[in-house]
């Protein structure tokens, strides 16, 4: 992020920062909850509220075209708008701050009334801000398909996972597990954090030397290779997504656990043993699969394992409108990405056929898994801009930002699911330690 000088302009009751606000008062509640910098020079706003700064014209037809969060966001994302440390405040502290207002002020949902609407558009005109709309930013998935066909699907997970090998590990940790940790207390670094998160899930699913494990939607490995390495686990991992599994690959062979761990590039639908896993796992890949195919991820948990066997999933949760998680993380971070609340989770895979013995939730460790990504990713944000470019990079900043607040404020959630298939008898211990 940017800081700003601390230069002043002479206010006029004709500068650009003035119609704005005068413009967006039916749209916000009243007066701005911001100081607004206009690319005139202009100001308006309180002195001591975060300073928003727009550079461009753009910016305002963004928002003309798309009203809220996605119009907020494409400017964002491409500089013409910009949110400054200053006072104090820094992006987090000012969207805190914003959906304070909002909530307050009960804009949720409101529609601005005709006359709102037209003067809106009068103002636009009168600063040159009205035309076509700006071409979507180039960091803004377009992604064609039938949804959630074999097809779209790898395109969706190419879109967030094959950015590169490298600018993931700056920002991850050493075992490149891109998933909420288990902060045992809150200043364990996140090695630790996810160390922790990796025995748990090993635990829970009862792994003990020469078992087999089927790791669905693996990612760069994390939990595929703890499992052999730690806890002599036969593991299957399955991923889609190219670039992790040449990742996977290369530390297999570094690690010398050939013999233990196979990654295929296969799709968990393709997966075809039935019946003959002693154990499934599946960390965060539920959220990709889709409304409409949440019944055949569940079916292949059960079909996979064998009966008797333990079956754990960690997966986010979200209630409201946006089950993707809004118009921002749907169109910059995870297209086609769907999260529904916990017990809705548990009755799909109940009817899948799994008995569902535990739930854990995890929200408030997500905030401190974030938190360390976010500070990797700052401490590394100059390679980073090098690997993907500096419109990237600040959609990066956003969706760390915005995904920490959204499990703070409980916008979202996240939950271990263990479960057993019926069928035979089980080993769940009838008294937890977890």
């Amino acid at each position: 992020m940017t800081t700003t000088d601390q230069r002043t302009t002479t206010p006029t009751a004709v500068g650009v920062a003035h119609q704005l606000a005068e413009a967006v008062r039916p749209f916000v509640g009243g007066d701005l909850p911001v100081r607004l910098r206009a690319w005139d020079g202009s100001e308006t706003g309180p002195v001591d509220a975060p300073l928003v700064e727009l550079t461009s014209a753009d910016a305002v037809r963004r928002l003309l075209w798309h009203p809220g969060e996605l119009g907020a966001a494409q400017a964002y994302v491409t500089g013409e708008l910009e949110v400054h440390d200053q006072g104090g405040w820094t992006l987090d502290s000012a969207l805190t701050h914003a959906f304070s207002v909002a909530r307050d002020r009960g804009l949720s949902g409101g529609r601005p009334t005709p006359a709102a609407v037209v003067q809106a558009v009068r103002t636009a005109v009168g600063i040159g801000a009205l035309g076509r709309p700006p071409a979507p930013p180039a960091s803004q998935a377009n992604i064609k398909g039938r949804l959630h066909s074999a097809l779209r699907d790898r395109r969706a997970i190419s879109h967030h996972y094959d950015l590169s090998n490298e600018f993931y590990s700056l920002i991850l940790e050493q075992s490149m597990a891109y998933s909420c940790g288990y902060h045992v207390t809150p200043d364990v670094s996140l090695e630790e954090a996810q160390k922790a998160k990796l025995d748990l899930i090993c635990t829970k699913l009862g792994l003990e030397e020469g078992m087999t494990l089927l790791d669905v939607g693996c990612g760069w490995g994390s939990l595929s290779l703890h499992a052999a390495e730690h806890f002599g686990a036969q593991v299957t991992g399955v991923t889609i997504a190219a670039e992790q599994k040449k990742f996977i690959d290369a530390r297999i062979a570094e690690r010398g656990l050939q013999d233990r761990v196979e990654i295929r590039l296969q799709d968990y639908r393709e997966v075809p043993e039935r019946g003959t896993f002693d154990a499934v796992s599946s960390i965060e890949m539920g959220e990709h699969v889709g409304e409409k195919n949440y019944p055949t991820y569940a079916e292949v948990l059960h079909r996979s394992v064998r009966p008797g066997g333990r079956v754990l999933i960690q997966q986010m949760s979200r209630s409201g409108r946006w089950p993707g998680g809004g118009p921002f993380i749907e169109s910059f971070i995870a297209p086609d990405m769907y999260m529904r609340p916990v017990g809705e989770t548990v009755a799909y895979l109940e009817r899948g056929g799994l008995e569902v013995r535990d739930v854990h939730g995890l929200r408030e460790h997500y905030v401190l898994t974030v938190a360390g990504w976010l500070e990797r990713f700052e401490a590394n944000v100059e390679r980073l801009t090098e690997l993907v470019g500096e419109e990237v990079v600040r959609v990066w900043r956003l969706y760390l930002v915005g995904g920490a607040m959204a499990f703070r404020d409980g916008r979202m959630g996240v939950d271990q699911i263990l479960m057993v298939r019926p069928g035979a008898a089980h080993t769940l211990p009838a008294v937890r330690t977890w």
